[in-house]
């Protein structure tokens, strides 16, 4: 409640007025053996129909007048939930945007994606009902005992006698429920996760045949999910069961003790009458404790995994003032891009791994294009994820223009050096919204032009043109024809630094040397590294580097490094499995993923 309770503050009156709506509603019902009591005391025992009428008109408008209740207390909530609950959801979707790419890479998508969704629908049960029924049925319990005690305080101690018992099953049913409920819903994570990872990669589960063993996986997985379940309801049945049982023998035994006092002479058959019907009411608010607390146990562990994601830090960020500070020192005379001394690892690699990077020092000079070059496994995509600050370095700094992009807003970082990946991703949308990514600001000619660039022109024979929506992960595409998408939208603001992992991979030799033709003119305008594997991509750059064991081992033009080096002429000759390259190919292996 306290972590939620940012997002129950705006609309706090209109819950608490739902509340005392509620509790009015419920404390309504306890008027009626109160009626009950006044009829069987006055009409029926004087004979009199026409107060036996007036009595089941009172019953009638008190019945009418707690449903109104209750479904104006419905309506009262029925919009503020569905505010906190887009409020939640808008928050947690923006701290996914905001967290760092290695916290992406340590977390399966479908344990976030439970939380977008499983998650915030228990919340938002439990602030529609148990949250506020526990109050309501709390308060109608406390209010029925004084009814009771001051209609006859020794049944009312009958009654009460429960109570103990009750409160020491509800304490050890509320641990065990807790236990079972986190695993539920982190096992649900799990198979979330095994459904997408089916759906997005189905081509490679039927094409190998895989299908029996991911049914197999996911059949496990469900046995876990319904065994937990069958464990929560095994719980819970026999909570409420208990709780049902209880203060049902409370009530035999308080109408055996009550007759005979009627029969005595001691108490009233109305009053008796009354006692029972009060009793019998509050049958339902002890009963649904049960139900409430196995809700709200639900909840909470929805909260607890809720906050796990919205707790998790995100890197600081300078201000935007520093833009202008940043802006004055991008003029300085070293210019371009330069790494001083940088480092890096992973944060959950073992502390005797050693780092992936260490002591790097590199200058791509303004205007000029850079190669680099290294085996399988020597850190080049994770040297490029660090200058758009995807990763932040662990040692050194890296400079932009002479501007530290430590020190840089993100934004602005991200304006100025635009990326394309060797894995293209694209998104739900049409192949321009796509492009357009890339960049702010930007006109049709933009577009064209980006599309010119990358050879895309397949893109004027789909359906709609550039408007074709291209479905989820752009899987209605070739892969050569994402692979050209995605360096469109790399160029397509026109940036000043360019970043490209391995940007030609996936083309055709003819399409290959269109886009390298077209490439050269982008590259002339602007500071570029390019991470290259083959000799005709190393071509399109001024200079190469050679990144071996973690760190730059050679800086020259092709030709230097070809006839100088022996490791780089034996990575553009293709043989790059000698052992003198297996120790560098070991640098690339930590607990948590998997380089290039």
């Amino acid at each position: 409640m306290l972590r939620l309770r940012p997002y129950l503050r705006p609309v706090r009156a209109r819950l608490v007025t739902a509340a005392v709506v509620a509790v009015v509603a419920s404390c309504l019902s306890l008027v009626i053996p109160l009626a009950l009591k006044w009829i069987v005391d006055g009409p029926v025992a004087d004979r009199d129909p026409s107060g036996v009428w007036l009595g089941g008109g009172m019953l009638l408008l008190l019945g009418f007048a707690e449903a109104a209740l209750f479904g104006l207390r419905r309506w009262l909530v029925a919009r503020p939930l569905a505010r906190i609950e887009a409020d939640m959801r808008r928050d947690l979707y923006r701290h996914l945007q905001r967290l760092p790419v290695s916290f992406h890479d340590r977390w399966p998508s479908g344990q976030l994606l439970s939380r977008a969704t499983t998650d915030l629908m228990l919340l938002r049960m439990f602030m529609a009902f148990p949250m506020m029924f526990l109050l309501v049925n709390g308060v109608t319990i406390v209010v029925g005992c004084v009814i009771l005690f001051v209609q006859q305080w020794t049944l009312g101690l009958v009654l009460l006698a429960p109570i103990v018992p009750i409160v020491a099953l509800c304490s050890v049913f509320e641990h065990r429920y807790a236990v079972a409920a986190r695993a539920s819903q982190d096992q649900i994570g799990d198979l979330t996760t095994v459904v997408e990872e089916s759906v997005l990669g189905i081509r490679i589960i039927k094409g190998f045949g895989q299908h029996r063993a991911q049914e197999r996986a996911f059949r496990g997985l469900s046995r876990r999910v319904r065994g937990t379940e069958l464990r929560k309801a095994g719980l819970l049945g026999w909570l409420w069961g208990l709780i049902t049982t209880l203060p049902e023998l409370a009530i035999a035994a308080a109408l055996v003790l009550g007759t005979v006092q009627v029969a005595d002479g001691v108490l009233s058959a109305g009053t008796l009458v009354a006692f029972l019907s009060t009793a019998l009411a509050l049958r339902w608010p002890v009963e649904s404790i049960g139900f409430l607390l196995a809700i709200s146990n639900d909840s909470a562990t929805a909260t607890d995994r809720l906050f796990e994601v919205l707790d998790a830090p995100v890197p600081e960020d300078v201000p935007a003032r520093s833009q202008a500070a940043g802006g004055a020192r991008e003029s300085r005379a070293d210019g371009g891009l330069r790494l001083d001394g940088v480092g890096f690892r992973y944060p959950d690699a073992p502390p005797h791994a050693p780092a992936v990077l260490h002591d790097v020092h590199l200058h791509v000079r303004p205007g000029e294009t850079m190669a680099l070059v290294g085996a399988t496994g020597s850190g080049k995509t994770t040297l490029t994820t660090l200058i758009p600050r995807l990763q932040e370095p662990t040692a050194g700094r890296i400079t932009l223009d002479g501007a530290d992009v430590a020190a840089l807003p993100r934004e602005r970082v991200r304006a100025l050096v635009a990326v394309a990946f060797e894995e293209a991703t694209l998104f739900s949308a049409t192949v321009g919204e796509n492009v357009l990514m890339g960049g702010e600001d930007v006109a049709e000619e933009d577009l064209v032009r980006a599309l010119e660039v990358a050879q895309a022109g397949f893109v004027h024979e789909l359906p709609h043109g550039a408007r074709t929506q291209v479905g989820e992960q752009g899987l209605s595409l070739s892969g050569g024809q994402r692979q050209r998408l995605a360096l469109a939208r790399a160029v397509v603001g026109r940036p000043r630094f360019l970043v490209l992992d391995d940007p030609l991979s996936a083309l055709d030799v003819h399409t290959e040397a269109l886009v390298e033709a077209a490439l050269r003119e982008v590259l002339a305008s602007t500071t570029a590294l390019i991470v290259a594997h083959r000799p005709s991509t190393v071509l399109l750059a001024d200079r190469v580097a050679l990144l071996s064991g973690g760190r730059i081992a050679a800086v020259g033009t092709h030709q230097e490094l070809l006839h100088g080096n022996a490791e780089y002429a034996s990575l553009m000759s293709g043989h790059d499995g000698q052992d003198r390259h297996d120790s560098h190919d070991s640098h690339d292996s930590h607990e948590g993923g998997v380089r290039r």
